[in-house]
């Protein structure tokens, strides 16, 4: 029996996941990665503490698995999306840290960006706004501020890319610099009509086109491993951003069909079929995880906090020692009490967009405990979700396209039951979570496979998804809608302009 292995690269963790072709976890391995923040509103990464971690949860699943290394086909990654590096050509060596999707650092230079009147121009050839989130004006930053920088790269010795980019350089030993598809149409410089980095772009945010990596399908030919590092040269096979590989692994192929990941943050995304749709209620259109040569498209919303709100209650307020013990916390009342959180910690994505809102809570009463503000913390993902989800369906509804009939989970939160059930009490429809949450991962794997001949086309694929378990509504729709309504109102009070100190 063949295997794949995926590699899945994560904003708080690395791992390493071996599945058999039926879509299974044969054996895994996982790492926490440092989390890096040298000032308020920055996040960085360390890519060799990446590397490193990433290529021992490869090893350590292939040794769990109890397989040969001849029994594994193909490798795929996922990886988080937009964070940004650099390093030298000649010998690997990062420029610095990666600076990370979260980071807010570079909302200057979208400002000159606006003030240069270049938003429609992004909007129409790339689906996505102005925003520090996006990778070109975190490369533009440490093209300003590191040291040499921009003298290496107009030289020609630098390379540029996201996480995945990182890991195929690292794992043929530097023979090929490339990323896919998914990750490209991430950076604000490219174009996802052509198909290639746009030159008008490029030059505009006066980027060397010298850095740039080349850009594949995400499912083709990415090389192949140094054999000296997990034993045997393997092909790369799959490659997809994080939320496009959910959306492949949770087989959403059909246009209409929509996915929530609940990871560090949330991820809502839906399948728009051939059709490009510029958003009318604030998300973003982004290219699905291409396995031919049509192109596809969703539309999608981003949480920047969704699962890291409880990293914040486990390390910044110390009110549980592990992550897993919020859901037994947030049950131990029967509701927040009134108390609502806005966890705005790096501003709020979509739909508000908002990079200058701060973290809020409302409703505090002397009656509120920590466990009404850890179930807060808890509804505040599915609040999020929430807009995000009915946004699209705003937005199917004005195209006169599909209208979502239920919404497939996945990450690590997907496992909170309290959590999914709150979420299906809000949108009024069914949240299936599938019999295996590692979609993203799972993703990777698929695309590798079907790359490599393990599978004939998407109906095998979608033949394997399985689900576990179904949360169905049961709130009244008028609680629920009064419920976002008081969500929105303390959004508005995290949107409040700061007090000036000055």
């Amino acid at each position: 029996m063949p295997y794949l292995l995926a590699l899945d690269q994560g904003t708080s963790s690395s791992r390493g996941i071996v599945f058999d072709v039926e879509g299974r976890i044969v054996a895994s391995a996982q790492h926490e990665t440092r989390q890096i923040f040298p000032q308020a509103g920055w996040v960085e990464h360390d890519p060799i503490d990446i590397w490193k971690t990433q290529i021992s949860t490869a090893r350590e699943a292939i040794g769990k698995s109890g397989i040969g290394l001849d029994d594994i086909s193909a490798l795929g990654i996922t990886n988080q999306r937009e964070t940004t590096m650099l390093w030298r050509r000649d010998t690997g060596e990062p420029l610095g840290n990666a600076i990370v999707w979260q980071d807010r650092r570079t909302e200057p230079l979208c400002a000159r960006l606006r003030d240069q009147g270049l938003e429609t121009m992004i909007l129409e050839k790339t689906g996505l706004r102005i925003d520090a989130y996006f990778s070109a004006t975190k490369l533009q930053w440490m093209l300003e501020h590191i040291p040499d920088a921009r003298k290496l790269a107009n030289a020609g010795l630098l390379a540029f890319g996201t996480i995945d980019s990182w890991l195929i350089w690292q794992l043929t030993g530097g023979k090929v610099h490339a990323t896919d598809i998914t990750n490209a149409s991430r950076t604000m410089l490219f174009n996802v009509h052509a198909g290639q980095w746009d030159a008008e772009l490029i030059r505009a945010l006066e980027i060397p086109e010298s850095l740039l990596p080349d850009v594949l399908p995400s499912c083709g030919n990415f090389g192949a491993t140094d054999p000296a590092l997990l034993g045997r040269s393997i092909p790369i096979c799959g490659v997809a951003g994080d939320q496009q590989a959910a959306l492949f692994g949770q087989a959403c192929f059909d246009e209409g069909m929509a996915k929530n990941t609940y990871g560090t943050g949330c991820f809502a995304l839906m399948n728009t079929g051939d059709r490009f749709q510029i958003s009318l209620n604030g998300l973003i259109t982004t290219p699905v995880a291409q396995s031919g040569q049509v192109r596809r498209y969703a539309l999608e919303g981003s949480v920047f906090v969704g699962g890291a709100v409880v990293q914040w209650l486990r390390d910044g307020l110390h009110a549980i020692d592990s992550s897993p013990q919020i859901e037994a916390l947030a049950h131990s009342v029967p509701d927040s009490g009134g108390v609502v959180l806005v966890p705005a910690f790096t501003g709020l994505g979509a739909p508000y967009w908002q990079p200058d809102a701060r973290g809020t809570i409302t409703g505090l009463t002397r009656g509120t405990t920590m466990a009404h503000i850890a179930r807060a913390a808890l509804e505040s993902i599915a609040f999020q979700s929430t807009a995000l989800l009915q946004a699209m369906e705003r937005d199917a509804a004005q195209a006169g396209a599909s209208v979502l009939t239920e919404v497939r989970v996945d990450g690590g939160a997907s496992a909170n039951d309290l959590l999914m059930q709150f979420q299906a009490d809000l949108l009024g429809m069914p949240v299936v979570r599938p019999a295996v949450i590692e979609t993203t991962a799972l993703g990777a794997a698929f695309l590798a496979g079907l790359a490599c001949g393990i599978y004939k086309d998407l109906d095998a694929l979608a033949s394997l998804w399985q689900a576990d378990k179904t949360f169905l509504p049961q709130l009244d729709r008028r609680e629920a809608t009064e419920r976002m309504q008081r969500w929105e109102h303390a959004v508005s009070q995290a949107c409040l302009p700061a007090p000036d100190r000055s």
